[in-house]
């Protein structure tokens, strides 16, 4: 019997964790919720107030210090401004009609890619540039940066893409950097700010990574509308079918709510 009770006991204090714990709920890529100063190697955000800028597990003032950046300017005397990004590893036929979409509104985004897209989708990647969008630096790999401390190896990741994005479209590769799967630690920060690198993550996204689990239009409009705010840098992923299928509307619901969109170089 009080083998019982204290399992009930237990239980019951779990519970009381939880329900405590449940406003810093971090989101994508959650790690340990740390302060700034400490070795944070997961991006993560809490979400306290809907149409508000979401709390990061490393503040502004602390990343800017390494030129980089989750959220723009939260003001609105200049207007909602949202910056849209859009990470891919490879292409499955959902990049065009993003393209598609992101032209018909005027649109500037940022694509995060790997060494992998443009060896096997070139001409989706002159496209990008043709039509005015940013290709950034997601490297070569795509392994765990924060795993990397030599810093010969951690540059390589960077260059060997340049080195293709420069093959490729016959100019210097744009110096925008975002850490695969978010993981980063300050000596990576210290590094790519050191090779000219702009390091963004983002304050807003949701779960459309997983190709054979794709969230419905109704899931993904919820997440994306109720979460917005001013300043909002947005990472969604390419190769996602759900954003294929919903971004004009999308585009068209944040414009409605009173956002405009502008590139990252923006944030400069």
């Amino acid at each position: 019997m009080w083998i019982i009770k204290k399992r009930w006991l237990f239980s019951a204090f779990c519970c009381l964790v939880l329900l405590i714990a449940s406003p810093l709920a971090i989101s994508q890529y959650a790690g340990a919720w740390q302060t700034a100063a400490g070795t944070v190697t997961s991006w993560g955000l809490s979400f306290q107030n809907e149409g508000q800028p979401p709390i990061g597990n490393a503040d502004a003032a602390y990343l800017k210090q390494f030129n980089a950046y989750y959220v723009g300017d939260t003001s609105t005397e200049n207007g909602k401004t949202l910056y849209l990004t859009f990470d891919a590893g490879f292409e499955n036929g959902n990049t065009a009609p993003i393209l598609d979409a992101l032209k018909k509104h005027d649109a500037k985004a940022t694509f995060f890619l790997v060494k992998n897209y443009l060896d096997t989708a070139p001409e989706l990647v002159k496209r990008m540039v043709a039509e005015g969008h940013t290709v950034g630096n997601h490297t070569a790999n795509h392994p765990d940066m924060s795993k990397i401390a030599d810093r010969a190896a951690f540059e390589k990741e960077l260059t060997d893409l340049e080195d293709a994005y420069r093959t490729l479209i016959g100019k210097d590769m744009p110096k925008f950097y975002r850490p695969p799967q978010g993981n980063f630690s300050e000596s990576n920060l210290k590094m790519a700010s050191e090779m000219g690198y702009r390091t963004f993550f983002w304050s807003l996204a949701y779960v459309d990574w997983y190709v054979d689990r794709q969230p419905t239009r109704e899931q993904a409009l919820e997440k994306l509308t109720t979460r917005v705010h001013p300043g909002a840098i947005v990472l969604l992923h390419s190769t996602s079918a759900t954003n294929a299928q919903i971004l004009d509307e999308l585009l068209t619901k944040w414009e409605s709510m009173g956002y405009r969109f502008a590139p990252l170089s923006d944030l400069l």
